[in-house]
């Protein structure tokens, strides 16, 4: 760049340094020229320049502004403000406010200056002062030059008083004990004329009400009148160019005045009664075409909300929010939204009124605006009004966006399970959710859905037609699917009979086979996960209980998943296959209909869960790389639960306790498939058997058999029929202690012969002995006797241990004959 003068001298232009800068291309050229004007501008501060001190601070608080450090400009400041020029003093203040803040201790050596620019003749260089003292003065400065700014206030001159208003706001902010110095001078203030002094007067009302309990009243006795007086001399006054905002006269100080108000009258009746008629009447005469009006009315509805006003008053500020919602733009639309829901808890039948209007803001097209008057309605919904609110959301799930579904669905099963007082309105909304936003119910919905199904016995015929017309219409959605299987495996016999009509119905033609059809389907789904297709298979397993015809055809389908490669849906085509085919005479007990559930029950766990689950989002455990969580020491792994809900009805987090010997009988979440597992004998009797064929049949482990004679029927396959024996299970650690990770023992100690297994027919027994020379390996010896008079035949012992252990393979299984 070709100039006439060297551009980097200290003599340069501010202009010139700015061009230079904007002229370079890369940074690493930026950073250039900044230095070596920085270079300069060091030079002639060593040298004393006094021409081109401003000039150069000037240059200073640009490359501060640019990022680049400026600390050794910081004495120049001070040295411009103790100038006596005001071309000096200017720069040195905006120096001193860009370059420096209250934590620099180079403002200890300000504050002389200041205080005597506070006291000086010329009234621009009294400006100055409280400006910068207003915008970085310190605790230890609010101090020492209070006294001066309380003076100020009241000057003649209306900028200064202003300034001086401002100032004193960051003195009661930075030292809240000087409020009451100041208490006197504010309310003078509120008598003068000119609006920028009053809206400065106002703010440091405010500010002192919020700093001092003793402000507070003091202001309340003193400044009401003339909070008032203002209020009504701006409302009323005529056409005023220099405070006119499209047609009002200056919002600014109306809304100032209003929010001092509302902290002047909340909690206090007289007050609040004062300042009612004003109220009123800034309320109805503002026009609200313009935003300037919206906003003096957003104010005054907020006032009128924080104050002990009438309930009349209420009512037109619920009125004037309602004219929000019926605004075009959407910012005024959000704020009405959010002053109803706290106006609603002040006054419901206002806010009631407006019901309609809300209901459509549900269907606006901004998200924000939709979520907001969602909430809205969820509050507003009643006993008296459910059914209708209810109806509207539901109508407009069906056409809502995706991203929507979600928080719509939530809110209406809320709704539903909250205020239903008729259980056929219950079931025909939440059928009608499952069919519409079956993929956003979350478990423990359908879960409860399932709980009153049981215990309606008068709807379940209902409640199975409906289900099964649903599926065949709605089949993509996973909730729908999962409570519809599980009902038709419940009650297919209802659906195929027409059992159970109600007079609104019409009756439907549906085949065994035509059920067992919409299952399979299901099954066959590509897009279900395992939990339905785990509950296809128990509902194929009960209808071929129901439909004794589709017996065989159900087992080619169980069949087919046999190789599964999901473990689950493998064990249970297995298992399933096995009660078809071998055990034909206690097949119907097995997979009768399930016993009512006990819904206290279920309500009482899912509360428990809920909040559970709320505690652990706001503490949750850390969690090792291995996905486990980190438990404190001494303390025990909890056990883990053990197999009993096969339909997965019970939520993740449902605690299950597992250290009594029975299952109490209203836990239906302990036997999914409709067997008892609780001792219902009398005291001293016998068990029953039930539970024994469940635990047998899925292999669930045996518990140790009980005192007194066994009176089971149940006689294991492969074994001859003969005198029938009981087989009570029980799970066993059979290699607890031998770990590799536990203290290897001396070669040649006697370990003690543990019972691994025992029931009324048989009994396993382990021996263990170390091999010389070879801690690491144990030799276990299996003993297996046959306590009953009949002879076991294909007996097979397998063997499972943990992944740190090996077992050789001649160990792992033995086939032989027992007698």
């Amino acid at each position: 760049m070709d100039l006439a003068i060297n551009p980097f001298s200290s003599g340069t232009r501010l202009r010139d340094m700015i061009r230079a800068i904007r002229a370079c291309k890369t940074a690493a050229e930026e950073r250039a020229v900044v230095r070596r004007e920085c270079a300069a501008i060091r030079a002639a501060i060593s040298e004393g320049d006094q021409d081109y001190r401003h000039r150069n601070m000037a240059k200073l608080m640009f490359i501060h502004m640019l990022g680049y450090p400026t600390h050794f400009g910081q004495m120049e400041c001070l040295k411009l403000i103790a100038a006596a020029g005001f071309p000096e003093k200017r720069i040195g203040y905006l120096g001193l406010m860009l370059l420096l803040d209250e934590r620099q201790e180079v403002l200890m050596l300000v504050t002389n200056s200041l205080k005597q620019d506070l006291n000086h003749s010329n009234q621009f260089i009294v400006g100055l002062a409280l400006c910068a003292l207003g915008n970085i003065c310190s605790a230890e400065m609010a101090r020492d030059l209070a006294p001066e700014v309380e003076r100020l206030l009241q000057n003649r001159d209306p900028n200064t008083k202003k300034k001086a208003a401002l100032c004193s706001i960051r003195i009661v902010r930075k030292v809240p004990d000087l409020a009451e110095n100041f208490m006197s001078a504010a309310a003078s203030l509120l008598k003068e004329k000119h609006h920028g002094v009053l809206i400065s007067a106002v703010q440091l009302c405010t500010e002192l009400c919020k700093a001092s309990t003793e402000a507070l009243e003091y202001l309340r006795k003193n400044c009401l009148e003339g909070l008032v007086r203002i209020l009504r001399d701006v409302s009323n006054s005529s056409y005023a160019p220099e405070y006119d905002v499209a047609g009002i006269t200056d919002p600014f100080l109306h809304i100032r005045v209003l929010k001092l108000m509302r902290t002047l009258g909340q909690g206090d009746a007289d007050c609040s009664e004062y300042i009612n008629d004003i109220l009123a009447q800034v309320s109805t005469k503002t026009e609200s075409n313009k935003n300037a009006g919206n906003a003096i009315l957003y104010e005054c509805v907020e006032t009128i909300m924080g104050i002990e006003a009438t309930s009349g008053l209420r009512v037109l500020a619920i009125n004037i929010l309602g004219r929000f919602l019926s605004n075009r733009d959407n910012n005024i639309r959000y704020v009405a939204l959010n002053m109803l829901m706290k106006a609603i808890a002040v006054d419901t039948q206002a806010v009631q009124r407006h019901r309609a209007t809300i209901l459509e803001c549900v269907k606006d097209a901004d998200v924000s605006i939709r979520k907001r008057a969602l909430e809205l309605v969820y509050l507003l919904v009643n006993d008296t009004n459910v059914k209708p609110l209810t109806k509207e959301l539901v109508d407009y799930l069906e056409v809502s966006d995706q991203d929507f579904k979600e928080d719509l669905t939530a809110k209406i099963c809320s709704i539903v399970e909250k205020f239903s007082q008729d259980k056929l309105w219950y079931l025909d909304q939440m059928f009608r959710v499952l069919s519409l936003a079956g993929n956003y119910v979350k478990d423990d919905v359908w879960h409860a859905l399932v709980v009153l199904m049981s215990n309606a016995s008068e709807l379940q015929g209902y409640s199975v037609r409906s289900l099964y017309k649903a599926l065949l219409a709605c089949g993509e959605q996973e909730s729908l699917v999962r409570v519809a299987v599980w009902c038709i495996g419940e009650y297919g016999e209802m659906l195929v009979n027409n059992i159970s009509m109600l007079d609104m119905e019409e009756p439907i033609t549906v085949t065994e086979s035509d059920a067992v059809d919409a299952v399979e389907v299901v099954l066959k789904r590509y897009s279900a996960d395992v939990t339905t297709r785990a509950m296809c298979l128990v509902s194929l397993l009960k209808l071929s209980s129901r439909f004794p015809p589709t017996s065989e055809r159900i087992k080619e389908i169980v069949a087919q998943n046999k190789g599964n490669t999901v473990l689950e849906l493998q064990q249970r085509s297995i298992e399933f296959s096995s009660i078809i085919q071998r055990h034909q005479s206690i097949k119907s007990s097995l997979l009768e209909r399930m016993p009512v559930l006990d819904e206290a029950n279920y309500l009482v766990k899912r509360a428990a869960s809920t909040q559970a689950t709320v505690s652990s989002v706001k503490s949750a455990p850390a969690v090792t790389p291995g996905g486990q969580p980190k438990l404190p020491n001494g303390v025990a792994k909890p056990p883990a639960a053990p197999l009993a809900d096969l339909l997965d009805l019970s939520s993740d987090d449902t605690p299950v306790t597992t250290s009594a010997p029975t299952t109490a009988p209203n836990d239906f979440l302990q036997d999914l498939l409709g067997i008892d597992l609780t001792d219902s004998s009398p005291a001293g009797g016998a068990p029953s058997t039930s539970t024994d064929i469940l635990m047998d049949l899925l292999s669930i482990g045996s518990t140790p058999v009980q005192n007194g004679p066994p009176t089971s029927n149940f006689i294991p396959p492969g074994i001859a029929e003969t005198k029938p024996v009981a087989v009570t299970p029980q799970v066993v650690d059979l290699l607890d202690g031998l770990s590799s990770s536990t203290p290897l023992p001396d070669e040649n100690a006697a370990y003690p012969t543990i019972t691994a297994f025992q029931s009324a027919t048989l009994r396993i027994t382990f021996s263990f002995k170390k091999q010389p020379r070879k801690p690491q390996e144990t030799t276990i010896n299996a003993t297996f006797t046959n306590l009953a008079t009949t002879t076991f035949t294909d007996f097979v012992f397998q063997a499972a241990v943990p992944k740190v252990v090996f077992i050789s393979d001649t160990c792992s299984h033995s086939r032989q004959r027992i007698f």
